[in-house]
């Protein structure tokens, strides 16, 4: 005979599958606290405090910082993984850190190790000269391979992480590591039709191009909504970016990337891409993919 206190205790845990199964808080209200995957200290001279109050603004509950390596690349004067490393100490319920390192020097190896020893979740933003299959970046790979983390990478034409059509390669080499792609050349390549010269481009997106290829047909890429470009990418052809953002629903994940110091309204990249997400994915199964569950999962992220 089962006892009234074993009814009760079945009843709670059902109740609890319930409330996971329905993906709701404990308050009854829909899980989208928000994760954002990319966000920067010192950036355009932004304070700590401001940067703190910037994200609150804007509703996120969780950013991950990200840090320039040994020397910062020119066009993103940004605080170093120390820098982040502290914050985080700080204020470890709002935030978290990747480690970052140039990849083509001696002691690439050693410091990323250490950093992702540290506490770490990733590696990132990569943000260099060289090509995105090169023999530097196969070290970054091996590193991340090794500690089983994920690695950030700004893919920009002639300038950053060189030659996208060929990143499938690094994809097919390192199947265990996590790769998520950021960028004005990740993001112009959802168009079958990018002629890889134009950043932001404007036109009506064909689908199949290299990113929507390699998001479909590799289960080790990830796409980073952040920036003008992850914006752009969606505003630039709505009726596209609704059946993009289904399509990529477990590959996706929300980030910020601007240095504004207002959270929200026009002036807010960040508060416009959350906006703009909301409109074209209304269904909250794909919002929370996107807003926290992919992160969670892929980097690791605990609230």
């Amino acid at each position: 005979m089962t006892s009234p206190v074993d009814r009760i205790s079945r009843r709670t845990l059902l109740a609890g599958a319930a409330v996971c199964l329905a993906n709701v808080s404990a308050d009854g209200k829909e899980d989208l606290r928000v994760i954002d995957i990319h966000q920067h200290t010192n950036y355009a001279g932004r304070t700590d405090d401001q940067l703190l109050a910037h994200q609150r603004r804007m509703g996120v509950t969780k950013t991950i910082l990200l840090p320039a390596g040994y020397k910062a690349t020119p066009d993103l004067d940004v605080g170093s993984t120390e820098v982040c490393s502290a914050l985080a100490r700080k204020h470890p319920n709002e935030f978290v850190y990747f480690g970052n390192e140039l990849p083509d020097i001696p002691t690439t190896r050693g410091v990323l190790a250490k950093y992702l020893k540290s506490g770490a979740l990733g590696i990132g933003e990569q943000k260099f000269h060289v090509d995105c299959d090169s023999a530097s970046i196969e070290v970054v790979a091996r590193v991340a391979e090794e500690h089983r983390a994920p690695v950030l990478m700004h893919f920009q034409h002639e300038k950053y992480n060189l030659h996208i059509e060929r990143f499938h390669e690094v994809l097919d080499k390192f199947p265990k590591v996590n790769f998520i792609g950021h960028a004005q050349t990740w993001w112009a390549n959802i168009d079958l039709n990018c002629d890889q010269v134009t950043m932001y481009p404007k036109t009506k997106v064909t689908p199949g191009g290299i990113t929507d290829r390699l998001l479909s047909d590799y289960p080790n890429i990830y796409g980073d909504l952040s920036a003008g470009s992850g914006l752009n990418s969606m505003l630039r052809d709505e009726d596209h970016a609704r059946e993009f953002l289904k399509r990529h629903q477990d590959k996706l994940m929300f980030g910020s990337d601007c240095d504004d110091i207002f959270g929200e309204g026009e002036k807010c990249q960040g508060a416009q891409t959350l906006q703009t997400v909301r409109r074209l994915a209304p269904d909250p199964n794909v919002l929370r993919k996107i807003f926290n569950q992919n992160a969670m999962r892929v980097i690791k992220v605990r609230f």
